[in-house]
Formats: structure tokens, C-alpha cells, sequence
């Protein structure tokens, strides 16, 4: 099976039966993540033991790949480390966005389907709005946006 139809076989797999979708009761973080320019919207909470990740879901109004991707990250990130969490999202960002060389060691495992990403331009944000919401989660922040610059996050700090 080549690689382009076992991004296809994934994505639909994941959309069809999302792993960790539904809410989250008593969540210790959470934020909503939009892309203001196709109109993804996710809801992620997770609870955290001390700096694991022991809990995590998803909802919201998404596209294909950004509910594969939702999926596959909360399946990732599960029963890691914040840190660790950490290192995935960034990873999963540079790949996602070209910057990321395969050949060299990694994290992201299975997520590497996710490599052709970036040869679709207007999918990537897609992809990485997921990843982007669980760093915000992570670092007490309520909502973000995909609507940023490569450098930084546009985000709304908890007010709590």
C-alpha cells in the first residue's frame, strides 16, 4: 500500500470512529481551538495526574482531517508526560509544515501519515488545529486560533 492511500485509508478510519471523542467530566485543563477560515472547531479536556496525561477527549465541528487528526493525537498523548505531549506537538507541527525531517529520529510514530500534509497548503492548518488547542490546554489557555504567525500561538489566557 502506498503512502498516499494509507493517509486516505487513516483519515477515514478516524473520522469515521474517532478514538477519545465525547466530553470530559471534571477536566483539570481545556481549550477550543478555531480556524476562523474553514470553520474547525474543537473542544479539548484533559485531566491531568501530576504532569500525565491520564485522561483526554474531543469534540467539536471539524473536517476529516482535522477529526483524524484529533483522534490520533489523543491517542498519542495519552498516559504521557506534559513535556513529552509537548515534544509531540512541536514535532507533529514542524512535519506537518515541511520542517521536519523524517530521516532523523522522532516521536511521532504512527503520525508520520500525517507527512503528506504538507504538499496541501490549505489542509495544513487543518491538521494542526488539534495540536495547537492541546499546547493552549496544556498552558492554562481558553481558546486559540490557527489565524497566527509560524513563531507564536494568537491565544486568550485564562482569566481564572
Amino acid at each position: 500500500m502506498n503512502t498516499k492511500s494509507l493517509y486516505q485509508e487513516v483519515i477515514l478510519d478516524h473520522n469515521r470512529k474517532p478514538r477519545n471523542y465525547g466530553t470530559l467530566d471534571h477536566a483539570s485543563h481545556h481549550a477550543v481551538g478555531h480556524n476562523p477560515l474553514c470553520g474547525d472547531r474543537l473542544d479539548i479536556a484533559l485531566k491531568l495526574d501530576g504532569e500525565q496525561i491520564n485522561h483526554i477527549t474531543f469534540q467539536g465541528e471539524s473536517c476529516a482531517i482535522c477529526k483524524a487528526s484529533a483522534s490520533m493525537m489523543t491517542t498519542a498523548v495519552k498516559g504521557k508526560s506534559r513535556a513529552d505531549a509537548e515534544t509531540l506537538i512541536q514535532e507533529f507541527r514542524e512535519m506537518a509544515m515541511g520542517k521536519l525531517a523524517l530521516d532523523r529520529p522522532n516521536h511521532l510514530g504512527r503520525l508520520t501519515v500525517f507527512s503528506g500534509i504538507q504538499d496541501l497548503p490549505t489542509r495544513v492548518k487543518c491538521a494542526i488545529l488539534p495540536w495547537h488547542t492541546l499546547h493552549a490546554a496544556l498552558n492554562s489557555m481558553t481558546s486559540i486560533s490557527t489565524e497566527t504567525d509560524d513563531s507564536s500561538l494568537q491565544t486568550t489566557p485564562d482569566s481564572a
